[in-house]
């Protein structure tokens, strides 16, 4: 029962390699309530231009939801979106024949019932959204969220991710319209 539960156990530490990370800063001297226009640019290619309209389109309906208009002519907020992706690597390891101490195969000096251990070597993407939003009168930074995330080779999956990315970075969002 114990080596299933290491098995088990390694199996989600490896599956969970890379969970979503979203994080907001915002200067918080900033007036918010003066926002009613916005436009939404890239900043940063990330080379999907499939993806990068599906982006835009995105944070236009989140920000419209959020009691913004689009208005590309004048705006009062200039939205800059800037991605890249990374190659990364994870290392799983699992064990089998587990003897000794505790289940961990330790006997000493020898290791004697150590069993063996069999690790493999996976590579996966990692994408990094930067959304930095400026004030479009001083040019000023007044917002910035930054997300990264496994990136899927399914664009059914990174879709869902992208509206989860979205749902969260703007959870609080304009600041200062609930208790931050």
């Amino acid at each position: 029962m114990r080596r299933f539960a290491m098995v088990v156990m390694a199996a989600l530490i490896g599956s969970a390699a890379y969970a979503q990370d979203v994080k907001v800063d915002f200067d918080k001297a900033f007036d918010f309530s003066t926002v009613k226009t916005f436009t939404v640019k890239i900043g940063t290619s990330w080379n999907n231009p499939l993806s990068e309209a599906r982006f835009v389109k995105e944070f236009e309906q989140t920000l419209t939801e959020k009691g913004w208009k689009k208005d590309d002519a004048n705006p009062d907020a200039v939205v800059v979106l800037h991605g890249a992706t990374q190659m990364k690597k994870s290392l799983n390891t699992f064990y089998s024949g587990m003897g000794g101490y505790g289940g961990y195969g330790w006997r000493g000096m020898g290791g004697a019932g150590m069993g063996t251990a069999t690790t493999t070597e996976s590579e996966y993407l990692v994408g990094t959204l930067v959304t930095d939003i400026f004030d479009a009168k001083t040019k000023k930074l007044i917002f910035r969220g930054t997300a990264s995330d496994e990136v899927s080779d399914k664009p059914e999956k990174n879709i869902k991710k992208m509206e989860k990315v979205t749902d969260k970075m703007f959870k609080n969002f304009p600041p200062g319209s609930k208790k931050d």
